[in-house]
């Protein structure tokens, strides 16, 4: 694996305070120097298990000074380690030694297992903030005897089984975050008094929620089966705005004796046999006449009369909108027959298929999978609308395919809002990324006068790309999106950036498959419909590279050979040119060389040449992270 070191000092040093002189401050037989002494071999553990590359801690120096380390006279109190590229699973031995801990904060890691059962010596913590890494099992019970705990966040990781009953004994928690895990079963009646934050959202959970949850509000349980409070009533309960009604008429149906609801039951039942003989007769009268008025078309005619306008469209000879119509639309209004569009989610449905059809549209450009349009509807917002190139998917297929890109949700991916399917016809609606794609922001006319990408802005673009595609990868141990490169990563109009088109690699044949971008593939792909998630980390280091060299993949070298971008970089650091790499355009950025160098040595690492040898995304998003808020803490741009 290529290492990368800086070319120029960044001019920092350290002041190392030798621990011996720190023994001889102490008093020499005090327990004092002993608890800390034995503190610090616990997190000397915990870093030779988890973080042996990434944390500069020295025995040579207390480890009060440790970074992330903070102590209160001669014990460690708080151990803050966010985003800090740790890996693995954290050893017995090590943090439950910390026994007057007070903060643990390990979020945005890459650990993985389960949690060390001796964390249960650690009766002084309140703060416990392990979210968005890979811990597994169950949640242990040891955590309810954290009697201290005010705050407990295990979200985002792979937990599964129950919930305890027993985190009631956890009097003191004021926030409860267990969402994105795989938590199964019932909510138990959980009885927390000080509870205020609470999220269980996205787990496998079912039934009702317990009566001392449902003042909670339905954020806390989206993406679930379950019923009551502030969802739907549970089946044989009622709304809080139908109980005066129902309540009325249960009274009044208990006042009614016996004989009056025999009465009344008797009475119904002729009613509706007199109504069955009288329908009978006029469809008798009906089919002696042969004669019918309806002239309605069938579906298929519909669909067709649909498809072959749209077929038509002059979008598709020449690429410039002769008409305000987009390519998918028909001239004429469809027949109620027609298939409508179907949705996703819970928002508002502020469009239907006839408002698509009437709405203006311009080609915003013809990719992988088929050619996207931004479509101005009547009410002045715009959507883009993809359509599908190949027709040739089995509907059922398509469907499943589809319900499950639409059920992605992630601040991260651009939101699939409908679709629409017909014989001829598969279009997708997605929400409108207005400020375009990373692709040409990079490499677009440099003297047009647009804004440069600056430093942090590129962090920010990498870290929110890493976390979407972190996302489609813990979906499932198959999950990949097959396709990631430069013009799939699209900013919204706060630039935030999204990953596009997840999901649709598998809906490819064979010949769409083989026309995608050679520079983003992974060397073991052979074939593009059935791509690995560390060839998604290949694709994804390749983006890196692009962000900082300001290159694009298959240009790097301008020459006959067209060497691609990652054997460019390795041979550039190989000479000891770090600086030549990066993107012009960074170069006044010196400030930030370390990070830099970091960044693209996190790019170097992921486009190895084997598989095996590239991280997965957990932990490239978490080294992201660490770089990204080292910039920010440092105040550099």
């Amino acid at each position: 694996m290529t290492s990368i070191s800086p070319a120029m000092s960044s001019g920092h040093r350290t002041m190392d305070f030798p621990l011996i002189l720190l023994l001889l401050i102490l008093p020499s037989f005090s327990p004092v120097s002993g608890d800390l002494v034995g503190d610090g071999a616990a997190l000397m553990a915990f870093r030779s298990a988890v973080g042996r590359f990434v944390l500069p801690w020295n025995t040579t120096v207390s480890p009060c000074r440790w970074p992330g380390v903070r102590c209160a006279g001669d014990r460690v109190f708080s151990l803050r380690l966010p985003g800090s590229g740790l890996i693995g699973e954290i050893p017995a031995g090590s943090l439950g030694n910390l026994s007057n801990l007070q903060t643990l904060s390990l979020r945005f890691n890459a650990l993985s297992g389960p949690l060390p059962g001796d964390i249960a010596g650690c009766k002084e913590l309140r703060n416990l903030y392990l979210q968005r890494n890979r811990f597994s099992g169950e949640i242990p019970l040891f955590l309810s005897s954290l009697s201290s705990l005010v705050r407990l966040n295990l979200a985002g990781n792979n937990f599964s089984g129950g919930i305890p009953l027993a985190i009631n004994n956890l009097t003191r928690l004021g926030t409860l975050y267990l969402e994105a895990n795989r938590l199964s079963g019932e909510i138990p009646e959980l009885n927390l008094p000080n509870l205020v934050q609470f999220n269980l959202s996205f787990n496998l959970l079912n039934g009702s929620v317990p009566s001392k949850l449902r003042s909670m509000p339905a954020s806390s349980f989206m993406g679930m089966s379950l019923c009551g409070g502030s969802l739907t009533p549970c089946p044989g309960e009622i709304s809080s705005a139908e109980s005066p009604a129902r309540t009325a008429s249960s009274d009044a149906g208990r006042k009614l004796s016996g004989g009056a609801i025999a009465g009344i039951a008797i009475g119904t039942v002729a009613v509706f046999l007199i109504i069955v003989v009288i329908l009978v007769l006029l469809c008798r009268r009906k089919g002696k006449s042969g004669t019918s008025n309806s002239v309605e078309p069938k579906p298929r005619e519909a669909e067709a009369a649909l498809t072959n306008r749209a077929m038509g469209d002059g979008f598709e000879t020449n690429g410039v909108p002769p008409t305000a119509k987009p390519a998918y639309a028909t001239a004429t209004k469809a027949p109620a027959s027609t298939k409508q569009l179907v949705f996703f989610g819970n928002g508002p449905r502020s469009y239907d298929l006839q408002d698509l059809l009437r709405a203006s549209a311009e080609i915003l450009g013809k990719g992988t999978f088929g050619t996207t349009y931004k479509a101005v509807l009547e009410t002045g917002s715009a959507v883009a609308v993809k359509r599908l190139r190949d027709g040739n998917y089995p509907e059922n297929e398509f469907r499943e395919r589809i319900e499950a890109i639409g059920a992605m949700n992630h601040p991260n991916l651009v939101p699939l809002q409908s679709y629409f399917l017909s014989r001829d016809e598969k279009l997708l609606v997605y929400e409108f990324m207005a400020m375009g794609s990373l692709s040409s922001l990079l490499h677009g006319n440099r003297g047009s006068g647009r804004t440069p990408l600056n430093w942090e802005a590129r962090t920010d673009i990498a870290l929110a790309a890493a976390r979407g595609i972190d996302y489609i990868h813990s979906t499932s141990s198959a999950a990949s999106h097959g396709n990631i490169k430069s013009s799939n990563i699209l900013l919204s109009g706060s630039s935030e950036a999204r990953v596009s088109d997840h999901g649709l690699a598998h809906l490819a044949g064979a010949a769409t498959a083989s026309n995608r971008v050679a520079g983003y593939r992974a060397p073991e792909v052979t074939d593009a419909r059935r791509v690995s998630q560390k060839a998604d980390v290949y694709s994804f280091g390749v983006l890196l590279l692009e962000l900082l060299t300001g290159k694009a993949p298959t240009h790097a070298v301008l020459d006959e050979e067209g060497v691609d971008l990652p054997r460019w970089v390795q041979s550039v650091v190989r000479e000891e040119w770090t600086a030549e790499v990066f993107d012009i355009e960074l170069l006044r950025y010196q400030n930030a060389e370390e990070e830099m160098v970091q960044m693209l040595q996190l790019g170097v690492n992921c486009t190895a040449q084997y598989p095996d040898q590239r991280p997965a995304m957990p932990a490239v998003v978490a080294r992201i992270e660490e770089i990204h808020f080292s910039t920010i803490d440092s105040g550099k741009e």
